[in-house]
């Protein structure tokens, strides 16, 4: 059985961990077949990626059994495997890079690795009753799967340290307090779907510079980032799929971008 199927509907990139016998917790062939994953939906023709969870969590986070092979050989996480990451870095790292939207749809569990992964998505549905944690501490580690670029950029340095500290389990509705969830939803699988689904009927080339801009507003200082719209948004303007925008709402039609 495949760990991660990927199922390519009407541009949208369906991505589900498919390990629901053990909670989508991440071993060595998971986090193998999410990094492929990643790289499979990395298509012109995918405009909007949906990642989920198999079965009644998204991701209980590291196999304890994949703890052993970690402590026989911890030099490996030095290894650069994967550009500038390792491959327990790239799992997360992957959905932060890709260059259209990244919708993570969470229920139930969402413990350590499964949160850093869940953190590299432009937008976090959770279900009411999910759990989620930065876990790592529980089993005197830290984050290491990208969780330290990502966590960063969307909750607040003393919010961030006390959840690294304690390894503390919280509440969606807490999650969504501290901006480390997007919205709460009684099924987010189908509102992450519905969402998908809305963006990938917008301007494709458009989206993937407004996911580019973003990037650089985050990370960038104020002149390269007014600068960057400016480079950016001439370089949409009149092409055919900003022409096609425009007539489309002129004509009052959905449009269809080639």
């Amino acid at each position: 059985m495949t760990c991660v199927t990927v199922e390519i509907i009407d541009h949208v990139a369906h991505v589900r961990l498919n390990r629901a016998d053990k909670m989508n917790a991440l071993d060595p062939e998971m986090l193998d077949g999410i990094v492929q994953a990643g790289a499979d939906v990395n298509r012109d023709d995918v405009r909007a990626v949906v990642l989920s969870g198999d079965g009644r969590a998204f991701c209980a986070g590291l196999d304890v059994a994949t703890f052993g092979k970690l402590g026989s050989d911890p030099q490996m996480l030095l290894e650069r495997t994967h550009g500038r990451s390792n491959l327990f870095q790239r799992v997360a790292m992957i959905w932060h890079e890709l260059p259209m939207p990244v919708i993570c749809a969470l229920h139930h569990t969402c413990f350590g690795g499964g949160l850093q992964i869940a953190m590299g998505a432009d937008i976090r549905i959770a279900a009411p009753q999910t759990r989620m944690s930065i876990m790592e501490m529980k089993w005197g580690l830290v984050p290491d799967m990208g969780g330290m670029v990502l966590l960063p950029r969307l909750i607040r340095a003393d919010v961030m340290r006390r959840l690294t500290y304690t390894g503390e389990v919280f509440t969606a509705e807490q999650a969504l307090d501290w901006g480390m969830v997007t919205e709460i939803a009684d099924d987010p699988l189908a509102r992450a779907r519905e969402l998908a689904t809305d963006i990938a009927g917008k301007s494709p080339s458009a989206i993937r510079t407004a996911k580019a801009l973003a990037e650089i507003a985050a990370t960038q200082p104020v002149e390269q980032v007014l600068l960057a719209e400016s480079q950016l948004q001439a370089d949409l303007i009149g092409k055919p799929h900003q022409m096609e925008a425009v007539m489309a709402n002129m004509q009052k039609r959905a449009p269809d971008f080639k």
